[in-house]
């Protein structure tokens, strides 16, 4: 039966309705003719096309909620403070698992002894907000990295730690994950690129089977899986079989340098300590890895945080001669932003890690922050942005991406280059995937204020009233 919305605004336009049949757009204009229709009325609510969030940690986001949050600790001490209290308040012998913290600016070195005073016996594992480095105490080093004297583990060290903290049972995590999309479509959100670590292709065929239809997903993947994919002749946007179209293949994820708070994104220019951060691949290894996921028609998205990983990113899609995504783009040389366009290579940036990592850029990339997170330079030069969330690392809500994108500012905060801002229209497409336009797919999302009014703030908190996935409600406030 065709879905009729009437009484709906277009930011920016006039009055509409829209007609949905068949899971498409079939009709939009001013007054539409569709006899039997289910009619809905907007009450004069914007109508903007549904949202995707371009890069997520799903597995990782679903559970962080039930994590010990240590993002508020201003120092090593005050992270064990946290641990202290929630071992005293849920004594157990189970992993304690934390999420957050940034110890970057940090007064004190996080040491081992520090959490084995606040837990004891108890493992205790703390997870960087940016996912790059883990904070272990003796008992869980003893678990997760027999023969690391390491308190601080970082990169590859760090993945192998994180990758074995879900949750053993099943049917446990795919609840937490069906509560997180239900949460995500209260956002507006219709679809996400799924970066979660390991083959998750299976994972959401069995969150789809068992009625999880919240979302489109396009799992990437990474080296480890790289064969695999290709031995089963997937390409990146191919549907799975069996998933109603809602699960396609994602793009194959490379890892080419580190974080910024851990010191480790790849820099042309030295860090205060005379580092350059870390590469994780050679040139070569980079290209050949890329090489065999295009031949096999599979996107390479590659992680470049540092300008010197942006740079090596670019010259390997160079040497290719074919497009794709880099992820983060957080310090780009301005030399190379116009080649962003050139290559057809897709920044996949996460505005609020902006918002995030401005002071710490302060202090490690002083004097460059001018060149980092360049949204407004790279749509001059022509690039195509698409906007995501990383999480956990930062909320699975794209109107906290936007806001960022568009004022560059948060909690009433002077705006940290607002040079570099872009308007709201260029934000929603980066934001989105589909338009609202006939043919289309009846991915939309219907909001309580026109965005192009809207401050910082209400941008931030946008109220969503409605989602539809392929014209099918997912989430209906409407009343």
């Amino acid at each position: 039966m065709t879905l009729l919305l009437t009484g709906a605004r277009i930011p920016g336009g006039c009055a509409v309705e829209i007609a949905v049949d068949g899971g498409r757009i079939v009709g939009v204009g001013e007054r539409l003719d569709a006899p039997g229709a289910e009619r809905r009325d907007l009450a004069g609510r914007w109508v903007v096309p549904g949202l995707w969030d371009e890069h997520v940690h799903f597995t990782q986001w679903a559970q962080t909620a039930r994590r010990l949050d240590v993002s508020q600790a201003s120092s090593a001490a005050e992270a064990a403070r946290f641990v202290r209290q929630r071992v005293e308040a849920q004594p157990g012998d189970d992993v304690l698992v934390g999420f957050g913290f940034h110890d970057a600016l940090w007064p004190d070195i996080p040491t081992r002894r520090l959490l084995d005073e606040a837990a004891g016996e108890r493992p205790v594992v703390l997870v960087a907000g940016d996912l790059h480095c883990s904070w272990l105490n003796t008992a869980a080093s003893r678990l997760f990295a027999p023969g690391s004297e390491d308190a601080v583990l970082r990169e590859d060290a760090s993945f192998a730690v994180t990758s074995r903290l879900t949750a053993t049972d099943q049917a446990t995590l795919d609840r937490w994950a069906a509560d997180a999309a239900q949460a995500a479509a209260r956002r507006g959100v219709v679809g996400i690129v799924d970066l979660e670590y390991g083959w998750n292709i299976d994972t959401w065929s069995r969150r789809l089977a068992a009625g999880q239809g919240d979302l489109r997903v396009a799992a990437g993947f990474y080296r480890e899986d790289l064969e695999r994919a290709v031995a089963l002749g997937l390409r990146t946007g191919t549907p799975i079989e069996g998933t109603g179209g809602l699960l396609t293949t994602g793009p194959f994820k490379v890892i080419s340098d580190g974080s910024l708070n851990t010191r480790t994104a790849l820099c042309s220019h030295p860090y205060p300590d005379g580092d350059h951060g870390v590469a994780n691949l050679t040139p070569r290894e980079l290209i050949e890895g890329m090489r065999t996921a295009t031949r096999a028609g599979i996107e390479p998205a590659v992680h470049a945080i540092g300008d010197e990983a942006n740079h090596r990113a670019l010259d390997a899609f160079q040497e290719l001669g074919s497009g794709g995504r880099i992820e983060h783009a957080q310090l780009i040389d301005p030399d190379d932003v116009p080649r962003f366009a050139a290559l057809g290579v897709t920044a996949s940036v996460q505005p609020e890690h902006a918002m995030d990592d401005r002071d710490v850029a302060d202090r490690l990339w002083a004097g460059r922050t001018a060149d980092t997170f360049p949204f407004a330079g790279l749509l001059r030069a022509g690039a195509r942005l698409a906007f995501g969330s990383d999480a956990p690392v930062a909320p699975l809500d794209p109107w906290v991406a936007i806001s960022a994108a568009v004022f560059r500012s948060r909690d009433g905060r002077e705006p940290w280059h607002p040079e570099n801002a872009i308007p709201v229209d260029a934000a929603l497409d980066a934001s989105s995937r589909s338009a609202i336009v006939v043919g289309e797919p009846a991915d939309l999302a219907v909001i309580e204020r026109d965005p192009f009014a809207a401050s910082a703030d209400e941008l931030r908190g946008m109220p969503v009233a409605a989602t539809l996935l392929a014209g099918r409600f997912t989430h209906d406030g409407l009343g």
